[in-house]
């Protein structure tokens, strides 16, 4: 057996100790790389996507290697869909910032052969380039149920607005939660779904429920009293969490509304403005896709059933 010698042992041991440095370093390096897309750098990626989309031109966007693209829960290649003639980016631009998990979300009015596209866009952002592409375009009323493109020429500010106190995430996804429980059981009442008195609900520009609705009033002004038809099927996912703005993203899909041959099923991509333990603010967009499909995502992130 060979005996080290004492210079050789601390030569030895003097190695070791700067591998697990260097090792060290390069673990904290990835972690900084990891962590520098924050809310203007998410931001700026989401304006990079939707700037190279209506160029047509996918290579400008710092991508991953395989990184994955749906429209409308159909997987694609990157610069198919409605990158082939998508032509501007309007004005309306609703965004949910998740800095903790590296989500870029926005809901954007884009013009497509002439006519407004309500675009819902999921960007996952990893190292500084964009690994997951996840989005539903609803082009006219036939898609969509819903669609007035003319109620989203501005942001509401109250989904804008930073909230006064601030709750945990785990808090904000709790109360998020409870609008599911209250679409399966058919009534806000019965599942005491919180809703503020200031509440609102827009869909596809439309809105339907709050202070000021006229789509059937006087009754759609009361957001939490209307029963309606509950699904007898239906899941959703936790898209984004936006801890600063306290926004909270869901995709539900409203499933097997009880229809006699039911061949749709009706997706929502539903930005939620929560605070003080209430929702003060909800804002969809809506589409019809086939009965039964899957959303693309569900081997990554499985869907949950409300209570």
């Amino acid at each position: 057996m060979k005996i080290l010698s004492f210079a050789m042992f601390c030569r030895v041991l003097t190695i070791a100790s700067l591998s697990g440095v260097l090792a060290s370093i390069a673990t904290t390096a990835q972690a900084a790389q990891d962590a520098t897309c924050n809310r203007e750098c998410l931001r700026g990626v989401m304006t990079q996507y939707l700037n190279a989309m209506v160029a047509h031109n996918p290579v400008t966007l710092p991508v991953a290697a395989g990184v994955r693209f749906t429209e409308d829960t159909v997987e694609m290649k990157l610069g198919e869909g409605l990158w082939k003639d998508a032509s501007k980016v309007g004005a309306y631009r609703q965004e949910v910032i998740d800095v903790k998990e590296g989500i870029s979300g926005a809901h954007v009015v884009v013009e497509a052969n002439g006519s407004p596209v309500l675009l819902a866009v999921r960007l996952k952002v990893v190292g500084g380039k964009i690994t997951e592409v996840e989005t539903q375009a609803t082009r006219n009323k036939e898609q969509g149920m819903l669609y007035n493109p003319d109620g989203l020429m501005a942001l509401h500010q109250g989904m804008n607005d930073t909230p006064a106190t601030h709750v945990s995430r785990a808090e904000m996804i709790r109360v998020a939660s409870i609008y599911p429980s209250g679409m399966k059981a058919g009534s806000f009442v019965v599942a005491d779904v919180p809703f503020a008195a200031d509440a609102y609900r827009f869909e596809n520009g439309q809105m339907m429920a709050g202070k000021g609705c006229n789509f059937r009033p006087p009754s759609c002004e009361d957001i939490k009293g209307p029963t309606f038809k509950p699904p007898t099927k239906m899941n959703y996912r936790v898209l984004a969490v936006d801890e600063e703005l306290g926004l909270v993203w869901l995709r539900m899909n409203l499933g097997d509304r009880g229809e006699a041959n039911q061949t749709t099923d009706l997706i929502a991509f539903e930005m939620f403005k929560v605070h003080d333990g209430k929702f003060h603010g909800v804002e969809a967009f809506l589409r019809m896709d086939p009965a039964g499909k899957a959303s693309g995502w569900d081997d990554k992130y499985p869907p949950q059933i409300p209570k």
